[in-house]
């Protein structure tokens, strides 16, 4: 199972011949997909910071056609008003001319000598009148004055509306035009980021491959049925001649998706039922019983019914019995999903090998069968069909959901601990973890044969390793002299050796490294810095930096596989 790991047993020589092109091909693209994704953040902080551009333009359009609008109203309303204001002025014009006609005739008619006035009757009256007269003629004009006054203002602030206006139109134009360059702009930045993400996509599926190569070049086996074990450079004994040592020891095998097999037999030792044991490694509705009339077609095989299937599975060993039978149980049940999921309820075929389900033509019998006649067509259901219900050997102490490790999302798998209690060390982790008896549960991968077939790293070999991620960090165009040392380059560039490197790097080049320290992310189950020491200086790296570096330099097959390690000093 867990197919996507691409777990394919490949002949050693082929391996040998192939591995440091994969390492090679996989650092070239890690660069890149770093590059791309770089390009891919500075893209969509261009893209966010236009589109909050464009947004502020349409706010200012919209400001100013509101403005445009207002001011067209307003521009009306003073146009009415001067022309009342007109109207007024000459109609009190026409009645201050009547008024001075009357006041001037009735004056040159009646005009009052001194005498007139002194030989008057009513002289106070006749006095009276006159200055009614005067004093009506001066209010209609200073009456004229101010609507004279008025409508000078209204034509003045009617001017200065038409004037805003076309400032405004101007400017509104120069925001439109402004608006439809960022447009534009975020149009073309759109397409690039859209360009991108599908790079990204295509390189990230090509690196998924090559690292799926290399594993397999390793050849860890995914089922805990299989033969094979890793050999462990802290139990096998073997002493690789040279003395201090480094070895980088990886928790669990590839993919840590779905079940852990040697979990599920660690769980149901301690008294889990085959239940809660698949609760713990996936998400469904129920666990419901199928049509065992499905045939299922195995390539080169023949076509079996579901319960005939999946008694030639080999998965795990038929000695994992405990009272209830559990972990069998669970596998079994996980196994028919599985099957039933990726044949489309028997409409395609399946193959034979740990790249789908290990199947043997002849039934495997004993325990096992008893644990397929009693959980006869149980399947687990999400959104009324099986789940496909991956599995693998030993996850180290993390369950993972799909997604996680660059599958697509599904919703059935999911992130948990696989541990009792609780995990804050390592220590803690060897002690807890359900799947700790397995022996792929730590393992340092990889081996070279003048070392005694070990795994083991001189002081001078990690120092290398270092100085390589310093002078990648120092000159990234450095990185095709950067390959593994003892292969040939793969793009026909020179390999620059130990001494090469520390030459070009300088002062801040390492000769030894004396101590190696790890921490890690306890409850997500990832190592996330790596710290080393020696000649009196000290540098820190990510996880991923440290990681690719390692299995890009590292001499002979020696690799990390996981993203939860740690290293061992000797």
């Amino acid at each position: 199972m867990l197919k996507k790991a691409g777990l394919i047993l490949l002949a050693l020589i082929v391996f040998v011949t192939t591995t440091v092109v994969w390492a090679d091909e996989l650092s070239d693209i890690s660069q890149k997909l770093n590059d791309l994704k770089k390009q891919s953040e500075s893209l969509s902080k261009n893209i966010n910071t236009r589109q909050q551009e464009v947004a502020k333009l349409n706010q200012e359009l919209g400001a100013i056609k509101t403005t445009m609008n207002q001011l067209a109203i307003d521009i009306v309303k003073k146009e009415k008003q001067v022309d009342l204001g007109e109207k007024t002025l000459d109609y009190q014009r026409k009645l201050l001319n009547e008024r001075a006609r009357s006041y001037y005739k009735n004056s040159n008619k009646n005009a009052l000598t001194l005498l007139s006035f002194i030989t008057a009757d009513n002289l106070s009256q006749s006095m009276e009148n006159v200055f009614y007269q005067k004093t009506v003629v001066d209010e209609d004009r200073k009456t004229i004055i101010q609507i004279v006054l008025y409508i000078k203002n209204l034509e003045e602030r009617k001017k200065q509306l038409e004037s805003e206006k076309i400032r405004l139109s101007v400017l509104q134009k120069e925001v439109d035009r402004q608006s439809q360059l960022i447009k534009l702009e975020l149009a073309k930045d759109q397409q690039t980021h859209q360009a991108i993400q599908q790079q990204i996509a295509s390189l990230t599926a090509q690196q998924q491959q090559i690292l799926a190569q290399k594993l397999a070049g390793l050849n860890i086996s995914r089922s805990a049925n299989s033969m094979g074990r890793c050999d462990s450079d802290l139990t096998n004994g073997r002493d690789p001649g040279f003395s201090p040592k480094f070895a980088f020891f990886t928790y669990g095998v590839p993919n840590r998706v779905g079940m852990n097999q040697y979990g599920a037999w660690g769980r149901a030792k301690s008294g889990q039922n085959e239940t809660t044991i698949l609760q713990a490694y996936y998400n469904f509705d129920e666990i419901k019983k199928w049509d065992t009339n499905i045939e299922i077609r195995v390539d080169n095989l023949g076509n079996y019914k579901l319960e005939e299937y999946v008694k030639r599975l080999y998965e795990i060993p038929d000695s994992w019995i405990d009272n209830n039978f559990a972990a069998l149980k669970a596998q079994v049940i996980a196994a028919r999903s599985y099957v039933l999921a990726y044949t489309n309820n028997g409409q395609g075929s399946i193959c034979a090998t740990e790249m789908c389900q290990v199947v043997k033509s002849d039934p495997k019998g004993g325990a096992w069968e008893q644990a397929v006649n009693q959980t006869e067509g149980q399947v687990m259901v999400k959104g009324g069909s099986p789940i496909k219900a991956w599995f693998s050997s030993t996850h180290g102490g993390y369950v993972f959901s799909s997604g996680e490790i660059g599958w697509s999302n599904t919703d059935w798998t999911k992130h948990a601990n696989d541990f009792e209690g609780s995990v804050n060390s390592f220590d803690d982790l060897k002690n807890n973890a359900y799947d700790k008896e397995s022996p792929w549960f730590y393992c340092d991968w990889g081996s070279r044969s003048e070392y005694n077939k070990t795994a083991w790293l001189k002081p001078q070999e990690l120092a290398d390793i270092v100085n390589a991620i310093l002078l990648a960090r120092k000159d990234s165009s450095t990185r095709e002299h950067l390959y593994q040392p003892d292969q040939p380059n793969p793009i026909g560039k020179e390999t620059w050796d130990a001494n090469r490197v520390r030459q070009e790097l300088g002062g801040s080049a390492y000769n030894n490294i004396e101590n190696v320290s790890v921490s890690a992310d306890f409850g997500s189950g990832r190592t996330t810095s790596i710290n080393v020491s020696g000649d009196g200086k000290n540098d820190s790296f990510s996880m991923s930096e440290f990681k690719d570096f390692f299995n890009l330099r590292a001499p002979a097959n020696i690799q990390i596989v996981g993203p939860l390690f740690n290293v061992e000093k000797r």
